[in-house]
């Protein structure tokens, strides 16, 4: 099967369309429709049904789109590969966490990752859903649970827990709840059982909604949750990494707690050798101990 074929077909099934398709590889529309239609004169089978809003594959058409998708992944991880060198850090990064973990502990220390290695080209890709590492949604995870994927190599990378946090402004002004039962006299700011979250949070979420509080706000990510918090509207549920960065917190209610939350960082076995791989794994691992350093710091004060 001729290869220049499949990558034209790959372009157009991708584009939806001959001339943007054309536009992508630099070939006029007549040039790209004249490969499709030998494509599909060569397998015997249509592979576009064509209408006036674009081309929609056939049944046929997507099964080859099937194979030229995961073609197309498998290439970009040997380039990735060969692009990697022994001793530089180079090149686009693609990294997957939540939205929360993401936003709130990751984000803020990428300064320290880019002043190391100012050639990086980190995409993050903030996402509750479980991206597909060995189909190259993402080069590297960190999840709040142990990925079940194959052919991951996966590393723990701490415990977190979510907890109860308010404002010391909103308390000075709306009191300290002393008993759990006094969460009926404040607002309580939190993600909807329903959001997608690791099932610790929505476990004392549930806990907590089952003492009745005055009002509440749902939020469907933790950075609303602590914007919420920060701006004085009630008493929230956040997990206790948020305590680093934002020291001005005050944890509320301390018998109320989450079971503790793994947190790992995961990537394809093929990409074991990458250097930009294990920078990254490096930055993390070493903001993690200088994370845990400040929070014993802290319990000694």
């Amino acid at each position: 099967m001729d290869w220049d074929k499949l990558r034209i077909f790959h372009a157009v099934a991708d584009a939806g369309s001959l001339t943007h398709a054309g536009d992508r590889l630099n070939l006029s529309q007549s040039a790209v429709s004249r490969q499709i239609r030998a494509l599909e004169d060569s397998l015997g089978a249509t592979l576009f049904h064509r209408h006036a809003r674009g081309l929609i594959l056939t049944e046929q058409g997507e099964l080859l789109f099937d194979a030229t998708n995961s073609m197309s992944k498998r290439l970009e991880t040997a380039a990735a590969r060969i692009k990697d060198s022994e001793e530089e850090v180079f090149g686009e990064l693609r990294v997957t966490t939540t939205f929360g973990f993401g936003l709130l502990w990751l984000a803020p220390r990428l300064p320290k990752l880019y002043e190391k290695y100012p050639e990086l080209k980190v995409d993050l890709i903030l996402d509750e859903r479980v991206l597909d590492l060995p189909m190259r949604e993402a080069d590297v995870a960190i999840r709040m649970k142990e990925p079940s994927q194959a052919d991951l190599i996966r590393k723990r990378l701490m415990s977190v827990q979510m907890l109860m946090y308010a404002s010391r402004e909103y308390l000075d002004q709306n009191g300290t709840p002393d008993s759990a039962e006094d969460i009926s006299d404040h607002r309580l700011i939190c993600q909807s059982t329903d959001a997608a979250q690791v099932m610790a949070g929505a476990s004392l979420v549930q806990t907590v909604m089952a003492y009745n509080p005055r009002s509440t706000l749902t939020i469907n990510n933790y950075f609303g949750v602590l914007q919420g918090v920060l701006h004085n509207l009630g008493i929230g549920v956040l997990p206790d990494y948020v305590t680093h960065d934002f020291p001005q917190l005050v944890r509320v209610l301390p018998e109320i707690e989450s079971a503790d939350v793994p947190v790992f960082l995961a990537y394809p076995e093929e990409l074991r050798q990458s250097q930009r791989i294990a920078a990254f794994r490096d930055f993390v691992q070493e903001e993690i101990i200088t994370y845990r350093k400040h929070l014993r710091s802290l319990e000694k004060a």
